[in-house]
């Protein structure tokens, strides 16, 4: 593993001179090259420009609150170097001509990024198998999946081939596969990081965020990452309600005082592991032994979630995704044809996989003249209940806790031709992306295979820019338990 695996303690090494950008960046760089032909978590890296950023660290021509740690990006950021390909064949050899807001923001800090990590194509997905360059495993268990859609963005992390990534979270695609590799994910307010660079899936559920080992870490990415954007209209504004000036501050402050909802239809729900729920109750336990006063809490149309959101969801990346026709954007079909109507439908045959297809189909059908009314107004207005849902919740409780995904890390292939059931993996979290407000999911146990336990995830849902406090939530959990410091074996 990196002789310092998180990001605090890569960052003190560094200011201590203990180690020196460069050294680090060669070892990520050496994981990377010995462990991606198994654990498939890179698209591509690039070695020379990054220990080339590293070297400036260490000359002193770079500095920052994350000069000379080692991240890793989702592979559907936008850089001018290198290629964005969001793990399609749509976009395969597609070169950005500029760089996301949150890539800016990470390099004025100092971070060295690393390269490009692998997802579900174009964010579709809870497994990162929907890849069109293969499936990324987990390093817990190889034949298990590490979640989706960022799911190489959590392998990076998870393996040690980097102190921290970017994902992105539509649906969950961060907290899923957080919770399935061990590590803290978090979800930040829709608004509060620019998605300026952001390939898009559906514009009004996207968001980048977090993924890291600890707590701390993710508090210093979102240090980072966080701010209006003019670039992005969805940017909300600078001030003291929306952004915290550091979101290290009070990760310390006791919980005590706190009141915590539990929604009990989520922990008891019929599809739950009894590992993870068995893992969800001892935490609730212990933030009530710690003096948060833990209140029972409904989410009447939570149970809607994921029907809403198969809806919401599908019917945006139909809008977004018809731009990539071989002609505007994307792959173009060298076969013959005889028409610009055959050269867009063999060209997106050709380029998109068939989750994405399944998704533009469903899209497409919901907002076709006639069904419009019946599939899309209806999945908006069940939006608006959910929303109020966590608004009536929200008035009796601080934050909720509720389970990250129904089960641990599932094998390879188990859901892959089943879509439904892979769709309920995110059954506990696609609400918080519907609702548009804050959630985290942090290691909060192991499952108990005495070969290889894997890890659970503890989810965290609270109001719109509660970010501060999800997080010092979170850290109370961390300082009594263990789990965050447990690493997966890879050679």
């Amino acid at each position: 593993m990196l002789s310092h695996d998180t990001i605090a303690a890569a960052r003190s090494a560094i200011l201590r001179k203990d180690v020196s950008a460069s050294d680090l960046a060669r070892q990520a760089i050496a994981r990377i090259e010995a462990l991606n032909p198994e654990i498939n978590a890179f698209n591509s890296h690039d070695a020379a420009r990054a220990l080339q950023v590293a070297n400036d660290v260490d000359e002193g021509r770079i500095d920052g609150p994350l000069a000379g740690v080692p991240i890793a990006l989702k592979d559907n950021l936008c850089t001018t170097w290198g290629t964005t390909t969001c793990s399609s064949k749509m976009l395969e050899n597609f070169h950005a001509p500029y760089d996301a807001t949150v890539v800016k923001k990470l390099e004025a800090a100092g971070a060295v990024l690393l390269g490009k990590c692998n997802l579900d194509e174009f964010a579709m997905g809870s497994s990162t198998e929907n890849s069109a360059f293969g499936v990324t495993r987990n390093p817990w268990d190889a034949t298990t999946v590490p979640g989706g859609s960022s799911g190489g963005s959590a392998a990076a992390v998870a393996a040690s081939m980097a102190c921290g990534a970017l994902g992105s979270d539509t649906g969950g695609s961060i907290r899923q596969p957080a919770a399935l590799c061990g590590l803290v994910g978090l979800k930040p307010t829709y608004g509060t990081v620019s998605r300026y660079g952001l390939v898009a899936f559906a514009s009004s559920l996207d968001q980048i965020g977090p993924l890291t080992w600890t707590v701390e870490d993710a508090a210093l990415l979102m240090n980072a990452i966080t701010g209006h954007d003019d670039l992005d209209s969805t940017s909300v504004p600078a001030g003291p309600d929306h952004y915290a000036d550091d979101y290290t501050k009070d990760l310390d402050v006791p919980v005590k005082g706190l009141k915590l909802g539990v929604v009990r239809e989520f922990v008891e729900h019929e599809g739950i592991d009894p590992d993870v729920k068995k893992s969800v109750e001892a935490a609730i336990a212990i933030y009530e032994e710690h003096g948060a006063e833990i209140v029972d809490v409904k989410l009447p149309h939570a149970e809607y979630g994921i029907a809403a959101y198969y809806i919401i969801a599908p019917s945006e990346a139909s809008s977004n995704l018809a731009r990539y026709d071989g002609v505007h954007f994307g792959h173009r079909t060298a076969e013959p044809v005889e028409d610009i109507v055959e050269l867009f439908s063999k060209s997106r045959a050709e380029g998109f996989g068939p989750e994405v297809q399944r998704r533009i189909m469903i899209g497409t059908y919901a907002l076709s003249s006639g069904y419009y009314d019946a599939y899309y107004n209806r999945a908006l207005k069940l939006r608006a209940k959910i929303r109020g849902g966590f608004d009536d919740a929200f008035k009796q409780c601080d934050l909720i806790l509720t389970p990250t995904a129904p089960t641990p890390a599932f094998k390879i292939g188990e859901k892959a031709n089943d879509p439904l059931a892979m769709y309920l993996c995110d059954i506990f979290t696609v609400v918080s992306n519907i609702a548009g407000n804050a959630s985290l999911s942090l290691p909060c146990g192991f499952s108990t295979d005495p070969e290889k336990p894997l890890p659970i995830g503890l989810q965290l849902v609270g109001p719109n820019f509660s970010e501060a406090k999800l997080l010092r939530v979170a850290r109370m959990l961390e300082s009594v338990t263990d789990y965050h410091k447990r690493r997966p074996v890879v050679a």
